[in-house]
């Protein structure tokens, strides 16, 4: 692997001087980097913006579609929004602007010989696509590594056009991005990376808003790598990423047809109608549930375990387990209705599946969850979840298990979430989810960090952060384990909601310039009509525990009674 010495060499292509603020804020990060420099930007004509082929779909589908457009961007507000309009000129007045006028053929955009050759002539390393139709021909060449554009939507699941409309209408619970290096053929184009978020079960431009971040976010970061792996590191990866045929066997997504849009308005109504006689009727609470293991590495029937169920106003999550002297010590979250942030509290099982009452034994000022426990040369540590405070601090036992002194903060100034550690190899490795900047969700992004000392504070971010991207696995939900000499790693599905479900994911590959896990179990709410979610497991020599989201009535259940015997 060699890094480049010099910075990279920037275009950008723009339909116009004014752009949306996600592409403004991309723009700065490149700016303000160490790797990169924008040294052209090159301008749509605006004489050919009225050439554009309309939207597809007739008249009536063109109108009620952009009226829902409208009507959602009143009702489901963006902050921050990615679309408010920014004045590029007055952020960047001394960089050259070329302003061209491409001619078009079947949708297609073509530069001009002349056009090229005025691009040619700053020696891009990378042209950033921001703008223009499908461009094709000499253009399409005018920079070393190619032209880098983006695709809006998980061309995996759903291709076609209206992205961000069809997992609003169809309840789907994630939405997607991808960067790709463009090509004369659109079938050859090589995916640079792919993000797949969280997406709103009510709002297209909520889905939009979120996607559109994450686009953000991707293309310094894939400049960057490049910079620091160097050429050849960086495309022998992404060809390796781009090996296996992909086969798309879903329908071509298009604008709803007349009828279609009947069917949609009605399911929509009939979506937030429920939604809000759900929040009226019921209330949701964090339970956990545990269950002996009985002799197996764990317990695999979820509809067995024992349920504990706190008082009303509060409720327990993120439960670790640690075995000693005969006793399982359950630390976890604790929530009052009193402070409504949580707390680390602990409790106890015997032998005999009776446990004691949580008690309070670390608080702070700020939220604190995930109170992730494991040993270290015969004493106890923690890492609670201090994302609040934008520190990992790492507690010690001084008095097990309901006294812990802070000893030393691991990272500053970062914002992590459910942090999970394992030495592995002889190295320490740190997993978290990383929220790198205001616009981000914490639920998407999977980081690691590695060192040699636990305590030295000394800790390296890994080269292919963040090295997962996809909101149905990236957040941490327990303890790494080893079953059958393979590493597992749980994590969050929080795709349909927050914390809907755990996958358990096989480490392939841990080094420090490779990692790769592959999904071989999901465990999701299913066994029970009330639980609608499960975002923790862990396990401890002859004990499985896992938290539940439960759904329960507002009203007592006398009041139902009454009314059934009135009818």
């Amino acid at each position: 692997m060699v890094a480049m010495q010099k910075k990279l060499l920037i275009g950008i292509l723009l339909d116009s001087y004014q752009i949306p603020n996600w592409a403004y804020k991309m723009i700065e990060q490149i700016v303000a980097g160490d790797y990169a420099q924008i040294v052209i930007c090159i301008v749509k004509d605006a004489s050919s913006l009225c050439e554009k082929d309309p939207m597809p779909g007739n008249i009536f589908d063109r109108v009620f579609y952009t009226a829902m457009r409208k009507l959602d961007s009143k009702l489901y507000k963006c902050e921050p929004d990615a679309f408010e309009i920014r004045q590029l000129q007055l952020f960047m007045p001394n960089i050259p602007y070329i302003m061209v006028k491409p001619m078009r053929k079947h949708s297609m955009e073509y530069f001009s010989d002349e056009d090229c050759k005025k691009i040619e002539d700053y020696n891009l390393d990378v042209l950033i696509k921001l703008g223009f139709g499908d461009l094709r021909g000499r253009g399409i060449h005018c920079a070393k590594y190619g032209v880098w554009g983006y695709q809006l939507g998980d061309n995996r699941r759903i291709q076609g056009e209206a992205a961000g409309l069809w997992e609003v209408i169809e309840g789907r619970g994630a939405t997607g991005s991808s960067l790709k290096i463009l090509t004369d053929n659109g079938d050859d184009e090589k995916t640079l990376c792919r993000s797949v978020v969280q997406a709103s079960q009510f709002s297209i431009r909520r889905n939009t808003n979120n996607n559109y971040w994450k686009i953000m976010i991707n293309f310094p970061r894939k400049l960057r790598e490049l910079h620091g792996c160097g050429e050849e590191s960086f495309f022998l990866r992404i060809q390796q990423d781009n090996q296996h045929p992909f086969i798309y066997s879903s329908k071509v997504y298009g604008l709803p047809k007349k009828i279609e849009w009947i069917e949609i308005t009605l399911r929509y109504l009939i979506r937030i109608i429920y939604w809000k006689i759900r929040r009226y009727f019921y209330y949701e609470q964090y339970i956990l549930l545990y269950s002996p293991n009985r002799g197996r590495k764990f317990s695999s029937e979820l509809s067995s375990y024992i349920r504990m169920i706190p008082p009303k106003d509060q409720f327990w999550a993120d439960p670790f387990i640690v075995y000693d002297n005969g006793l399982y010590y359950v630390f976890i979250e604790e929530v009052t209705g009193e402070s409504n942030k949580g707390h680390i509290s602990y409790f106890t099982i015997d032998k005999n599946g009776n446990n004691s009452v949580p008690k309070k034994i670390i608080e702070r000022p700020y939220h604190m969850s995930y109170p992730f426990v494991f040993d270290y040369n015969d004493e106890y540590y923690m890492i609670p979840e201090t994302g609040a405070n934008k520190t990992i601090d790492l507690y010690k036992s001084v008095g097990f298990p309901e006294k812990w002194e802070m000893i030393i903060t691991l990272m500053e100034d970062i914002e992590a979430y459910d942090v999970t550690l394992i030495k592995y190899i002889e190295k320490w490795w740190l997993f978290a989810n990383v929220r790198e900047n205001e616009e981000a969700s914490s639920l998407d992004e999977l980081c690691l960090f590695y060192s040699d000392d636990l305590l030295s504070g000394v800790w390296t971010p890994h080269m292919l952060n963040p090295v997962v991207c996809d909101v149905t696995s990236a957040r941490p939900a327990g303890k790494i384990f080893i079953h059958n000499g393979n590493l597992y790693r749980p994590s969050q599905n929080s795709s349909l909601m927050y914390g809907y479900g755990v996958k358990i994911n096989h480490i392939v590959t841990l080094t420090e310039t490779e990692y790769k896990e592959e999904c071989v179990n999901a465990i999701e709410p299913l066994w029970d009509k009330n639980i609608i979610a499960v975002h923790t497991w862990n396990v401890a020599n002859d004990i499985t525990i896992i938290d539940g989201l439960i759904r329960k009535s507002r009203f007592p259940a006398a009041i139902f009674r009454r009314i059934r015997k009135l009818y």
